[in-house]
């Protein structure tokens, strides 16, 4: 299969992708993100763990990696409305926090608004631009939240 676009031309920004580490251990980094993207206007719809869950079905021997699936309603509002609906489909904007190390969490998100406008979900227009810059705001203001050391 011959992708339409080359993956290795994207920058980290063109999909606004984030990465934080945390000096703190897995729970408590957990907790720390959680509050962090509340206090900056998001909701946590869905949790998981998928190292628990591989480790338990196929004893993959995964260290610790949870996931948060942030959302702020009327980002969420705006999108779908400006995508016909589609945007449904990278519901919700996942956070991501894995163990590095004992002590060190890493911290990952990227824009699934810069994902779907770049790969056609979302048109490349105006409004998606300001929907684009209104959840990046956001999420800005959730990382600065963490105080914590980029990575």
């Amino acid at each position: 299969m011959t992708l339409p676009i080359d993956p290795t031309a994207i920058k980290p920004e063109d999909i606004g992708e984030e990465r934080v580490v945390l000096n703190m251990g897995h729970e408590e980094a957990i907790e720390h993100v959680r509050e962090a993207f509340t206090d900056a206007g998001f909701g946590i719809a869905t949790e998981f763990s998928p190292s628990e869950m591989l480790n338990e079905k196929i004893d993959a021997g995964r260290d610790p990696y949870y996931v948060l699936g942030a959302c702020n309603p009327a980002m969420a509002d705006r999108a779908l409305d400006a995508t016909d609906n589609k945007m449904g489909g990278l519901f919700p904007c996942n956070v991501v926090v894995w163990e590095e190390e004992p002590g060190k969490q890493v911290v990952y998100h990227l824009s699934i608004m810069r994902v779907a406008r770049l790969i056609g979900i979302a048109p490349d227009d105006d409004e998606m631009a300001d929907i684009i810059a209104d959840t990046g705001e956001l999420v800005e203001k959730a990382l600065a939240n963490l105080d914590a050391v980029e990575a």
